[in-house]
């Protein structure tokens, strides 16, 4: 988790979604376009939309 640093949505982020499988057809394209959203911005960045 060295990755995730003290950052409490990168805490958050790192303990309960990513490494999560999926099977949801919704979530896996919500998770497709904000991968796609994120080209060129800091992945803080768009935690920082999703969990406002």
């Amino acid at each position: 988790m060295k990755w995730a640093g003290s950052d409490p949505l990168y805490i958050n982020y790192h303990d309960n979604e990513w490494g999560v499988e999926v099977h949801d057809d919704r979530l896996l394209f919500e998770f497709l376009v904000l991968e796609g959203a994120q080209a060129g911005l800091n992945w803080i960045t768009i935690l920082k939309r999703i969990f406002p």
